[in-house]
């Protein structure tokens, strides 16, 4: 029996490094999937920032079903897309796009995932209010 295949990837500058792809990897073998996940790092391919509609473009037609995106694209990707989840809309920046029926739908899961993590870390702690020190896409959230 073949297992279904999914291929996503990470839209960035300087993502090399990144523990993303063994991360989805590992988990798509847990749940029988053949899950490939590919770095599309701008800096490896010596492109500018005005480039991302076209990395965008080349994801999409090699039939990526998913990105996660990150610095420094956050924000510039917001005009490529064609629907928006309504946190993305809200914090004005995207970190996911399901590549969909030939839509390009963005999400934003920043909230999401820095709410749960305080709620775990710190299950005490008064949530009225927050200081936060830098900005950017997931500064936004």
């Amino acid at each position: 029996m073949s297992r279904l295949a999914i291929l996503a990837g990470l839209i960035g500058r300087g993502i090399q490094l990144s523990r993303t792809p063994a991360l989805h990897e590992h988990e798509g073998d847990a749940q029988q999937l053949r899950y490939l996940y590919r770095l599309i790092d701008a800096d490896q391919l010596d492109l500018p920032d005005s480039a991302l509609a076209q990395l965008l473009d080349a994801a999409q037609h090699t039939g990526f079903t998913g990105l996660n995106i990150t610095y420094p694209f956050k924000q510039a990707i917001l005009p490529l897309l064609d629907e928006l989840s309504n946190e993305a809309r809200g914090i004005g920046a995207v970190n996911t796009v399901v590549l969909k029926d030939g839509k390009r739908i963005g999400h934003n899961t920043d909230c999401l995932g820095f709410a749960e993590g305080l709620r775990r870390g710190l299950p005490r702690a008064t949530r009225r209010h927050v200081v936060q020190l830098g900005a950017g896409g997931a500064g936004s959230a």
